[in-house]
């Protein structure tokens, strides 16, 4: 065989083994997909967790939806309704069943001592009998500070007179009672454990906290 014959045999077999070889790979090539039976190259699309937004309901929103359907709302942003006023939880907490002895001992001073007062003297009463039971100078509860000796005039011999029940002036003092348990609402006179009838004028040396109704409160 000739030199210029066997020079043509090697490049033919070249080519025809370059034809077959396989592809080779590189960090940049396409990704491919499948289209109507042929195989084109698309660019590929990497998307973060970070330009997902999720609900609260874990759902991913839609992305043509317009964006104030995920805004806060007023109500979100709203400021916090401010607290009933004493008239108002009087008129939500009347009551002829104190519920318990305690609650009904509170009661029961509010209403011999301050029946007649406006709504915020007879808090302010209510208010003293809860503050002598937490003093630690006076009896630790209600009852105890309602029957202590010589304290409230309207108990004698360890009790007290009858109570209409079904009357109003008795549901607003259970209520009353209810309140200052509770700590629903300020006292006008903060702190106070004394008061008389403005109609007396004992010799206390006392600090005047102020007066409500008919009462005048000290500490």
């Amino acid at each position: 065989m000739s030199n210029s014959l066997r020079s043509v045999i090697t490049v033919l077999a070249a080519l025809t083994a370059s034809s077959v070889a396989p592809a080779q790979v590189s960090e940049d090539t396409e990704p491919l997909v499948a289209t109507d039976m042929a195989v084109a190259p698309v660019q590929a699309i990497v998307q973060t967790l970070d330009d997902e937004v999720i609900l609260s309901t874990g759902e991913t929103p839609d992305p043509l939806a317009p964006s104030d359907e995920i805004a806060t709302t007023d109500e979100d942003t709203a400021p916090a309704k401010p607290a009933a006023g004493l008239t108002s939880l009087v008129a939500q907490l009347r009551g002829s069943d104190a519920g318990s002895r305690e609650l009904e001992c509170l009661a029961v001073g509010v209403y011999f001592e301050a029946k007649s007062e406006p709504l915020a003297g007879q808090l302010a009463v209510g208010q003293v009998i809860a503050n002598r039971a937490h003093s630690g100078r006076f009896p630790s509860s209600y009852c105890g500070v309602l029957f202590q000796r010589s304290q409230f005039s309207f108990v004698r011999g360890g009790s007290y007179p009858s109570i209409a029940r079904s009357s109003r002036q008795w549901q607003n003092a259970v209520a009353i009672a209810r309140i200052v348990d509770q700590q629903l609402h300020e006292s006008p006179v903060p702190h106070a454990l004394f008061f008389h009838a403005k109609r007396v004028q004992p010799r206390w040396r006392l600090t005047k906290v102020g007066s409500v109704g008919n009462h005048v409160f000290y500490r």
